[in-house]
């Protein structure tokens, strides 16, 4: 019984799984992954005497009813999975795919959320089993283990912590040291694979841990989807999970140091125009642009102040390229790598990139508030900033609501700052938010949760602009950092979304509708002006200018929104469909690895009930023996024809495969027993050929190494090995006829 590979199988599934600590909230997902595990283990070794394709069926079955038995009240006899509790189940998964996309790690150990951990974990043990165990491949093992580490990873908002690496490097090493199949190793053999199996998994370590270690850089988003050279697409990934994972960062790291700034200004690293309900912003691929380093535009007829500064990178690399206000020149930076996309207002390279020093020219922007009171006929100005498509009818409706009375897009776009940072407002700046409920997610967080971060005021306030014909979009990049020396420091810790209005004749304009307590917000003039806290020389009043008493009277009524089902918008196409998270893909890899792995498994199954047949003797050893040598040859590119008598067929393979001195003597050996059974009828005893059979098997794996493809697809099981049976050569019988050894002789010659 391989209890002990299969035990080491399982204990590897749970230490590649430590990642999903950082993704899931408590310790529940541990108790629901370590009952799948070891449900899977007990189940393959119940069934190891059974087909390969019975025993992931078995563990698959268990994995269900387990989960039946958790986390369904409507199982068969409360313990099989029947149709409605594999519905029930399909329920479950399909909420916990809800909860990722509209929520953010860690999230809350839901019924759902456990009720996925629970079907991945076992699916995954099951195909670690079949590689590890049913294989006897260990090594194949490390695909299914690599998904076990790489999806937490990828889930996660910044570096995964060291112990998580150091358990899963540990776990597959230990898979490795122990994989010998169906059999137990011995002592000798354990202690003779250990200082090697050491000495890999010390290296993998020290380079993981120093390539961690010396990745000081961080980017602020994620990467192309595809090439820039026209047509759809979007960024690969979210930007908001770096922008999190740099707010949570317990040790800030400096970032950029700005030189010729006289007071903080924000700096734009990107900007996201695309919404899509329930999953958020995105950033369509950026035109091809001005190339830089050189001139950007002119500067445009705004108000404001052109500065020349100067940005020192020091850990930031990524794609994008943080400048300020509206940039008009750009320098310092290495030709042909870098271009500016003066619609989206960003600066971006193909592959990411960690550049010194750059110097840039700009506008930053001073408009009054009587200036944007001023501009009209913001709809369809900025074609593309301004749909709506799929939004929630509630989402509209509360934004007209807050927006009711005012008269120009100025004060819509202040009336809607206020409903967030206002003095009455209800919300409070978090980076942990509660679970979804179910319902959209932009509701919720105006309605029932009112607590977030930038990512959820920024997104929010940009949407509800556009509901009201202000065109809109979310800028990603930092405030203004710290003032140190003669330059201003810009850390992880300054990371930040706003929002940016676009007002025909100005330009984008922005605002910042997150309620921050730590005196990191940059509130512009014309916010200042808007809410009467700028005196007439232009100076700042104290903060209680304006009073609480116009902040009640401008500010509408926030209600409850009812709890009515989202009416689909008019016109509204596939993308506003809500995006959900379907079970499929977990049943489909069940299939797809069995595909992959189902001939392995058949062939080392068939390998060993033929050893076991040689080590036991009898008539049946010879012809086991026979067998495997070769199908083993076969696997590897070399078969005998069917004419060849086993002297012929034996000759065939000592010259194909190289043999040595040692194993052509094994290849005597074994022709001789071969001959004896087959004629003679004097059969070997107990472990008689084991031996020699051993050592021309490992002959042939050593002068024919075999490919992946071979392992995974072996040729021996698309054709009919060849026997060599009762021939009428008379080679086959006569004693005196050549051996292998005397042919290979001949080839030397």
């Amino acid at each position: 019984m391989p209890w002990l590979t299969a035990s080491v199988a399982g204990a590897a599934v749970l230490l590649a799984g430590a990642p999903v600590q950082v993704v899931v909230q408590g310790t529940g997902w541990l108790g629901c992954g370590a009952a799948a595990v070891a449900v899977v283990v007990a189940t393959g070794l119940v069934l190891h005497r059974t087909p390969v394709p019975v025993v992931a069926a078995g563990q698959c079955v268990a994995v269900l009813s387990l989960m039946t038995i958790q986390f369904t009240t409507d199982g068969v006899l409360g313990l099989l999975p029947g149709p409605a509790a594999v519905a029930r189940i399909g329920e479950l998964i399909n909420g916990a795919g809800q909860q990722i996309n509209v929520g953010f790690a860690p999230v809350a150990a839901t019924p759902e959320i456990l009720t996925l951990v629970t079907a991945s974990f076992g699916l995954l043990t099951v195909a670690v089993h079949l590689a590890a165990v049913s294989a006897a491949a260990p090594a194949a093992a490390g695909v299914p283990l690599l998904a076990a580490f790489a999806i937490p990873a990828a889930l996660a908002d910044g570096l995964l912590p060291v112990g998580t690496v150091v358990a899963a490097s540990a776990g597959y090493g230990l898979l490795l040291l122990t994989g010998t199949g169906a059999r137990l190793p011995s002592r000798g053999l354990l202690v003779s694979r250990l200082p090697t199996a050491v000495a890999l998994i010390g290296t993998a370590l020290l380079l993981a841990l120093g390539l961690g270690s010396g990745a000081g850089f961080i980017g602020t988003a994620g990467r192309f989807a595809g090439g820039l050279g026209g047509g759809g697409g979007a960024i690969g990934l979210t930007p908001f999970t770096a922008l999190r994972g740099q707010l949570t960062d317990a040790t800030p790291v400096e970032l950029l140091r700005v030189r010729g700034l006289d007071r903080p200004t924000y700096i734009r690293a990107l900007t996201l125009s695309e919404y899509v309900p329930n999953v958020g912003w995105r950033a369509p691929r950026p035109a091809p642009g001005m190339p830089l380093p050189g001139p950007v535009q002119m500067p445009p007829q705004t108000p404001g102040q052109i500065v020349d500064l100067e940005i020192e990178n020091v850990g930031l690399y990524d794609y994008w390229l943080p400048l300020y206000g509206v940039p008009l020149a750009v320098d310092g930076l290495p030709g042909r790598q870098w271009a500016y996309d003066q619609r989206s207002g960003t600066g971006y390279a193909l592959l990411p990139r960690q550049d010194e020093t750059w110097r840039e020219r700009a506008l930053l922007p001073a408009p009054t508030a009587e200036e944007l009171r001023r501009v009209t006929g913001a709809r369809g100005s900025a074609p593309g900033y301004d749909s709506v498509s799929g939004v929630d009818p509630r989402v509209l409706r509360l934004a007209r609501e807050v927006t009711a009375g005012r008269t120009n897009n100025f004060d819509r776009a202040m009336a809607l700052q206020d409903f967030f940072t206002g003095r009455t407002s209800s919300f409070r700046y978090s980076l942990q938010t509660a679970p979804p409920a179910g319902d959209d997610a932009l509701v919720e967080f105006l309605t029932v949760g009112r607590a977030g971060y930038c990512e959820q005021y920024a997104s929010a306030m940009a949407v509800m602009l556009r509901a009201v014909g202000v065109p809109a979009r979310v800028a990603v990049g930092f405030t203004g950092g710290t003032a140190v020396g003669d330059h201003r420091s810009i850390r992880t810790s300054d990371a930040h979304a706003w929002v940016e209005a676009y007002f025909p004749g100005t330009g984008w304009v922005l605002f910042d509708p997150t309620p921050l307590t730590d005196g990191r917000t940059i509130t512009p003039d014309y916010v200042l002006a808007a809410r009467g806290e700028l005196g007439p020389d232009g100076a700042p009043t104290p903060s209680d200018a304006g009073g609480p008493d116009r902040l009640e009277q401008d500010r509408p009524t926030q209600l409850p929104l009812p709890a009515e089902q989202p009416v689909p918008s008019p016109g509204a196409g596939p993308e506003s469909a809500e995006p959900g998270w379907s079970p499929w893909p977990l049943l489909v890899l069940l299939p797809l690895t069995a595909a992959l792995l189902g001939p392995a498994a058949i062939r080392a199954r068939q390998r060993r009930r033929r050893l076991a047949a040689v080590g036991a003797g009898g008539a049946a050893a010879t012809e086991a023996g026979w067998r495997e040598v070769l199908a083993e040859s076969a696997d590897r590119g070399v078969r005998a024809p069917s004419t060849d008598t086993v002297r012929g067929a034996a000759r065939r393979l000592v010259r194909e495969h190289r043999f040595a001195p040692g194993a052509q003597q094994a290849m005597r050996v074994l022709v001789g027993a071969v001959e004896s059974s087959w004629y003679g009828d004097s059969h070997p005893g107990p472990a008689e050929l084991a031996a020699p059979v051993r050592t021309v098997l490992t002959a042939i794996s050593t002068g024919s190494p075999l490919s992946p493809r071979g392992w995974l697809w072996p040729r021996s099981l698309r054709t009919r090995p060849l026997r060599n049976r009762r021939t009428t050569d008379p080679r086959a019988t006569d004693p005196r006829a050549s051996t292998p050894d005397s042919t290979n002789a001949a080839h030397r010659n």
